[in-house]
């Protein structure tokens, strides 16, 4: 549970979407993950987990994973748990990329949807209406001083990226 003296400890990212229309190439959503090091924090990510791969520690998982959207209720999950992660990651960057077979953005994907919560908290939704052009998008990072209390930013930041290069991006400082 989040407490404004302790920080973020274990947080949910669940994402879903409708399947494409008949006809047309299945739209597949995944939601990445990135922690950064205290020592080079906007540099380039410890290491990136998405599908088919998990946090060295456990720390990040992901629970579900769609390549079509099929399914009831919300399709992808993650669970990072800040409280356990260790003290050498200063910020942790989440972010959903399109995978590209035909080029598609989020204007494209059928009722996206997007939830992030602590326990039954919720502490962002979003359906990506923000950035209708985008190829991918940074949905939340999380930043710590320390070993001091996680913070959290959910502003949605859209990116026209392929999958390979927003993994790379995602975690860059921002322009002001």
């Amino acid at each position: 549970m989040h407490d404004l003296n302790k920080g973020f400890g274990r947080i949910e990212i669940s994402l879903k979407w409708d399947p494409s229309p008949a006809g047309r190439p299945a739209t597949d959503l995944d939601i990445v993950a990135a922690p950064y090091p205290a020592t080079d924090p906007y540099g380039d990510p410890a290491y990136v987990v998405h599908f088919d791969s998990r946090s060295p520690d456990g720390t990040i998982t992901l629970n579900r994973d769609s390549t079509d959207g099929l399914g009831l209720g919300f399709d992808e999950v993650m669970t990072v748990e800040l409280d356990r992660m260790h003290e050498r990651y200063a910020r942790v960057v989440v972010g959903v990329v399109i995978q590209q077979q035909s080029p598609l953005t989020f204007a494209g994907v059928s009722r996206p949807g997007l939830r992030i919560r602590e326990g039954y908290d919720v502490l962002s939704e979003s359906d990506f209406s923000g950035v209708p052009g985008a190829t991918a998008a940074v949905v939340a990072e999380f930043r710590r001083e320390g070993t001091g209390p996680w913070e959290a930013d959910f502003a949605i930041r859209g990116f026209e990226e392929d999958p390979a290069t927003f993994t790379r991006v995602m975690g860059a400082a921002r322009r002001s």
